[in-house]
């Protein structure tokens, strides 16, 4: 009996320490957070792959042994090689629709003031009687919040190429150690997956169930609403390309954001394109493009989201939608996988 309060505080002792430890371990690992996150997410995606191309073999031998880091360098190239490619493709050619739609913007304040102000005449006087005199904005307001957004946009675009320029050092790291991750888990990913399991203090049966949970859940959440969102932005690309739709990579882009809004989705994007084309006069044009649109990008998801998901998660579209945007807001890019993934691990009842 006398040995428990000295065991107590031996433990206690122990568990700070533990504490402690723990805190300086995360404090090392989080300058490279966000390339341990995606490289996990990419293994986890691509690893049903990996593991077709090397189940032959028995890594009893040098030669076996040698072929597995052949096979993991194979994949971890080609994934970069792939990312890398179409960011820089798609990355050019939004950056060029975006200058091709400020000129233009700029082109029709210049040469067709008198449509833009008759525009906007229109658009206070239909707010003025919607809300009953209640909302009562001027055409010189309007014009002044045009400007500034103009011109933020502009600062905006501007900031952001100096500060790619100035971490581009940073960017070539990351890639790096991106490569690094991604080989070491193909080649070494069951082994390094049981590392860190043992290291965690809970016990094997409850880790193993999280640990499928959590992969469960991410195959899940990234082909049942990532890449349903990135099939209809694609989709909406080709529309708006047939339809000689300006900046059409900017407004797919657009619809790929919309998407996860509930109720509307991509209809936020392309329903005022249809109607701006109606309202200048295309009417076949505009019935045509808005009939498209509708079919082939809104309904999409009716179809290609079943076949994706299999009801394997079934989140309602409002939770989603917090989840997702509420994760950017928390933790920046990485919120759009981090958001959704602890609300479904941490609450069982939100995937009921």
């Amino acid at each position: 009996m006398s040995n428990t309060p000295e065991r107590t505080i031996q433990n206690l002792v122990l568990g700070a320490i533990l504490v402690v430890l723990l805190l300086v371990v995360c404090r090392l690992f989080a300058p490279f957070f966000t390339v341990l996150l995606w490289s996990v997410l990419l293994y986890i995606i691509l690893s049903p792959l990996h593991r077709r191309f090397i189940r032959k073999l028995s890594f009893k031998t040098r030669r076996e042994m040698l072929l597995k880091n052949i096979w993991a360098a194979v994949f971890a190239l080609l994934t970069l090689a792939v990312i890398l490619l179409t960011l820089s493709f798609v990355g050019s050619l939004f950056l060029r629709q975006i200058l091709d739609l400020l000129r233009l913007i700029r082109n029709v304040f210049y040469t067709r003031p008198a449509i833009m102000s008759d525009a906007i005449e229109s658009l206070t006087g239909f707010l003025r009687e919607f809300s009953s005199g209640q909302i009562d904005i001027s055409s010189d307001e309007i014009w002044r919040q045009i400007f500034v957004a103009l011109s933020s946009g502009l600062q905006n675009l501007v900031s952001m190429s100096s500060n790619f320029a100035r971490n581009v050092g940073d960017f070539v790291l990351g890639v790096v150690l991106l490569l690094f991750c991604l080989f070491f888990l193909f080649a070494d990913g069951p082994y390094l997956s049981r590392l860190v399991l043992h290291a965690i203090p809970l016990k094997q049966e409850y880790l193993s169930t999280l640990t499928k949970k959590f992969m469960e859940i991410t195959r899940n959440l990234i082909s049942g609403y990532i890449m349903v969102a990135l099939i209809q932005a694609v989709v909406a690309y080709i529309v708006f390309t047939v339809f000689h739709v300006q900046g059409a990579l900017v407004f797919a882009t657009l619809t790929f954001i919309a998407v996860f809004i509930p109720m509307i989705g991509g209809g936020l994007v392309w329903l005022p394109l249809g109607i701006m084309r109606l309202a200048t006069g295309n009417i076949t044009g505009g019935i045509l493009f808005l009939a498209v649109s509708g079919f082939c990008i809104s309904l999409l998801d009716n179809f290609i989201r079943p076949m994706f998901l299999r009801d394997r998660i079934q989140l309602h579209p409002l939770i989603i939608f917090f989840a997702i945007f509420g994760g950017i807001r928390v933790f920046g890019f990485n919120g759009l996988i981090l958001g959704p993934m602890v609300v479904l691990v941490s609450s069982p009842m939100w995937g009921s």
